[in-house]
C-alpha cells in the first residue's frame, strides 16, 4: 500500500546538523538585510555594498519622496474645519473653471490649455483610453513642490506624458482615497520626464507630486488622456 521507504534513524539529520543549517540560514538573512534590504528600502548602507551596486540611491529616493509627500499632505490637512468647508465650496466653483478647455493662465497654477492645443503627434500617442484629454503646466522655483490629481474610479485608466523644461525633478506618482487609502505607483529622482498608463487601484484622487531640487526654475508640462472625472492642481 505504501511504496515510499521510511528513512532510518541514521539517515535523519542530527541536532548538530540542524543547528548548523539554522545558523547558516540566519547568517545569510542578516547579510541580505544589511547589504540589500536596508539600502534599497531605507537608504541605510552600513556595509557600503548597497552604494556600490546602486541600491542605496534607490532607498534614498524612496525615503526622500515619502518625507516630502507626507509633509505636504500634513500641510494640506492642517486647515481648520471652517477653512475646509469654505475650500470645499470654492473648490467646486473653481474646479468648473479650471477644467474648462479654454481656461486662462492663473498665477501660481501653471498654464491651462484645451485638448485642441495638443500636437497631432501627442494625440496619436495618447490613445487607447476613453474619456477626456487635458494639458497643464506648472512652473516650480528651486525647492518648490506641486501636485496634480485626476479624480478616478477604481479600475479607470489614464494615459499620461509629462516633461520638464529647464532641468529635472523628483516625483512620486501616487493615489489617495476615502478611509486614508493610499498607494505609490512610481517614484524617481532627477528625472526629465515620464509617460505611461495610470490605473486607479481604488476610487479617489490619483496623480503626480513633483519637487524641484535644482537651483533653477523648471516647468513641468503634463498631458493626460483617459477615463477620469476631472483634473486639478491640489497644491
Amino acid at each position: 500500500m505504501y511504496n515510499e521507504d521510511i528513512p532510518t534513524r541514521a539517515e535523519l539529520p542530527t541536532s548538530k546538523q540542524l543547528l548548523r543549517s539554522t545558523f547558516i540560514a540566519a547568517t545569510v538573512a542578516v547579510a541580505l538585510l544589511f547589504t540589500t534590504v536596508l539600502p534599497a528600502e531605507y537608504g541605510i548602507d552600513p556595509t557600503g555594498i548597497g552604494r556600490v551596486i546602486g541600491l542605496t540611491e534607490m532607498g534614498e529616493i524612496k525615503s526622500q519622496l515619502e518625507q516630502e509627500a507626507e509633509a505636504d499632505r500634513q500641510k494640506s490637512s492642517a486647515a481648520t474645519p471652517e477653512t475646509k468647508s469654505r475650500s470645499s465650496l470654492m473648490g467646486r466653483i473653481f474646479s468648473v473653471i479650471l477644467i474648462r478647455p479654454a481656461a486662462a493662465h492663473e498665477e501660481g497654477h501653471g498654464k491651462r490649455m484645451g485638448a485642441g492645443n495638443l500636437p497631432a503627434s501627442e494625440l496619436k500617442n495618447l490613445t487607447g483610453a476613453a474619456g477626456r484629454t487635458d494639458q497643464m503646466s506648472v512652473t516650480l522655483n528651486p525647492g518648490q513642490g506641486a501636485e496634480i490629481k485626476l479624480r478616478m474610479k477604481k479600475g479607470a485608466r489614464a494615459n499620461y506624458s509629462w516633461t520638464v523644461e529647464g532641468g529635472t525633478v523628483n516625483f512620486d506618482t501616487h493615489g489617495d482615497g476615502p478611509g486614508r487609502k493610499s498607494k505609490s505607483y512610481k517614484r524617481g529622482r532627477s528625472v526629465a520626464g515620464d509617460d505611461g498608463v495610470l490605473e486607479a487601484s481604488f476610487n479617489g484622487n490619483h496623480g503626480w507630486f513633483w519637487r524641484n531640487r535644482t537651483k533653477n526654475n523648471v516647468t513641468v508640462k503634463l498631458r493626460t488622456y483617459g477615463d477620469y472625472a476631472d483634473i486639478k492642481r491640489v497644491m
